[in-house]
């Protein structure tokens, strides 16, 4: 895949989430990857801020949106796609495997009447599918181990892998969610490390290791060479021991109860009760990972 989109990134800072427009030049036609949709846990608010900071882009730069992508059902913030979809009508997509995530956070939530089936997405991608944007083609490539359902996208010579690489100085994602697994996760990041030298990766989360700015973008050259998670522990077994290890010091990101209801809702707020109010259910005692 020799087109080369344009890429922006828009970095979310209370979260650490980056969200991308990603552009067939040609065309003009764009899709956008990862949106968050603004909540503050303490007050319960939520927001479209971060969501209409990226309309703005596209409309000023008058792009037309096509496709709005999620790489897996978020654990740490709200999925804005169904917001975007409400505002543009473009279609939301994510890998099909979700409808396992669904399945596993259903059980967790005690929520019978939920559909797992994918159906909150108009379209769910299975392994190797082909798409595009505009004129570029794209491709899905399965990325478990940091869930059950990740993906990443191969759009031209972009790679969006979200939770698999992080900034070579910040290593890999944990593999301690519900469904998560080290090994898989080694397995995957070894798919990605395939591509082409030249591929550019664009990774979902950059938490400034040492206090500097944020950064969203490097190579598989880059990764191969300098990730201090890859460079360094270069077998499986020699990774998941770190990989394990550092996962079990980690405590469990603050929105995960919050979030993956809504996301693995396709970014949907619960219903209004008879008040008119929406409510967030929260499991007690349902993960292990309290930092006592």
């Amino acid at each position: 895949m020799s087109a080369n989109p344009e890429v922006t990134g828009f970095y979310e800072p209370r979260t650490s989430s980056i969200q991308y427009v990603v552009v067939d030049p040609e065309t003009k036609k764009c899709a956008i990857i990862d949106p968050v949709l603004d909540y503050d846990e303490k007050s319960g608010r939520t927001g479209t801020m971060q969501a209409d900071t990226l309309l703005a882009f596209i409309k000023d730069e008058g792009y037309e949106l096509e496709w709005i992508l999620d790489t897996h059902p978020h654990a740490d913030h709200f999925s804005a796609a169904q917001y975007l979809k409400g505002k543009t009508g473009a279609p939301t997509a994510i890998g099909e495997k979700v409808v396992e995530v669904q399945k596993l956070w259903k059980g967790i939530y005690n929520w019978p009447e939920f559909r797992a089936d994918g159906s909150q997405w108009d379209r769910l991608f299975a392994d190797g599918e082909v798409f595009k944007v505009g004129n570029i083609p794209a491709r899905v490539i399965f990325s478990p181990g940091h869930t059950l359902a990740s993906i990443t996208y191969l759009i031209g010579d972009a790679a969006f892998v979200h939770d698999t690489l992080f900034m070579p100085d910040s290593g890999t994602a944990r593999a301690d969610f519900p469904g998560g697994s080290s090994e898989v996760l080694w397995n995957s990041i070894q798919t990605i490390l395939a591509l082409p030298d030249q591929t550019r990766v664009f990774t979902g989360h950059d938490y400034q290791p040492g206090g500097r700015e944020p950064q969203w973008e490097s190579t598989v050259a880059e990764q191969k060479a300098t990730n201090i998670h890859m460079a360094k522990y270069t077998t499986k077994d020699a990774f998941q021991a770190v990989r394990d290890a550092r996962d079990k010091t980690l405590p469990m990101p603050k929105l995960i109860l919050h979030a993956l209801q809504i996301n693995t809702n396709g970014g949907r707020l619960p219903e209004p009760e008879s008040n008119g109010t929406r409510y967030l259910k929260i499991p007690l005692d349902a993960l292990e990972g309290a930092p006592w």
